[in-house]
């Protein structure tokens, strides 16, 4: 029976380089790191209107995504949230409503768990679409990324 292997494996454990090479510690047994972010709706300094966006983190260079959580207090309604950077507004969520309440809900498009590390650091934001956030409530934003 044939036997396959991942990216990341490809000379590390398959026997095609030799002597075996490392495999790449930022995405094969790297460390996860939460990025957490809290917004409470009710605040000046969150911006709420549709076309709006708030930065949740800055990801360091050579950090890749895994996956992101929502949790709300409120439900956001009609509003769509997307995740993404600057020209690339759902490079790691593509815009959706939220309306859970207190329920974390993951989210991880594949394209972006599949990206290399960053080769510089960016700015991660949520951008609201369709309708304004809610004035009130608290919103928690949690992105897990991996790397050294």
């Amino acid at each position: 029976m044939a036997k396959g292997y991942s990216a990341q494996l490809v000379g590390v454990l398959d026997g095609s380089a030799v002597p075996a090479i490392k495999a790449d510690g930022r995405v094969y047994n790297a460390r996860p790191r939460i990025f957490r972010a809290v917004f409470d709706l009710a605040s000046a300094n969150v911006a709420k209107n549709n076309g709006d966006s708030n930065v949740i983190c800055v990801l360091p260079e050579g950090y890749a995504f895994r996956s992101l959580s929502f949790t709300s207090s409120v439900s956001l309604g009609t509003s769509t949230i997307s995740v993404g950077i600057a020209g690339a507004t759902a490079k790691y969520k593509a815009a959706a409503v939220f309306t859970a309440v207190d329920t974390p809900t993951g989210y991880a498009l594949a394209s972006a768990k599949a990206q290399a590390p960053l080769a510089a650091k960016e700015e991660v934001i949520f951008t609201i679409g369709a309708a304004n956030l809610p004035g009130a409530g608290t919103l928690v934003i949690e992105l897990e990324a991996i790397g050294r």
